[in-house]
């Protein structure tokens, strides 16, 4: 009702003016021809061209910053025992619940490397006693380590096969029976559970 003539006719021209595509002038009032984007996603699309890197140095740079930084939330799962960030032969259900089955109980094989050590002192001792009884102490923890880990296999194997019927098993109890072989304070990544405690 107030409108001026000016503005209106202004108004019909815009709505007159065309669409061009971007070789041409566009009328300054005509429309564009696609919606105005929100800010939020005007704003991440500016920040992914001014992050996109413009030479060789500076994509290998970021390469490797990328890659130590998944290498220290890698470091920091096998510490906490965060799954997201766990290297792939870690992940899964079938593989935690093998690493609980082994550190919920005492594995002859972890004593190994302390064994291992007096052995050795006493085989470097010149008294042939002590060094027959080292020979005869190796077959021993040998044949121990050996009987334990069949027992181990066959009651995880059993275990696993109870719960996770239609999950892939394969190489749980190899991985399983490598990690009884370390030391339970350097098993990455670190006990959850504690001995005794039923996974």
């Amino acid at each position: 009702m107030f409108r001026s003539r000016a503005k209106d006719e202004k108004a019909q021209a815009a709505d007159k003016a065309p669409v061009t595509d971007s070789t041409q002038t566009r009328h300054p009032e005509a429309p564009k021809g696609r919606p105005t984007p929100k800010r939020s996603e005007a704003q991440t699309q500016r920040r992914s061209v001014a992050n996109t890197p413009t030479t060789r140095k500076e994509a290998a740079k970021r390469q490797r910053e990328d890659r130590r930084a998944a290498l220290e939330k890698q470091r920091q799962a096998l510490a906490g025992g965060d799954e997201r960030y766990l290297p792939a032969r870690d992940k899964g259900p079938v593989r935690k619940f093998a690493r609980d089955f082994i550190d919920s109980r005492f594995n002859i094989a972890e004593f190994f490397l302390p064994m291992a050590v007096v052995i050795l002192v006493l085989s470097m001792v010149q008294v042939p006693a002590l060094q027959n009884i080292a020979l005869l102490l190796w077959l021993i923890v040998i044949v121990l380590i050996v009987l334990d880990s069949i027992v181990t296999g066959v009651r995880l194997k059993k275990r696993l096969a109870e719960r996770f019927a239609d999950d892939n098993k394969r190489g749980a109890v190899a991985y399983a029976l490598m990690r009884s072989l370390q030391m339970r304070r350097l098993r990455l990544p670190k006990p959850q559970v504690k001995r005794g405690e039923r996974p």
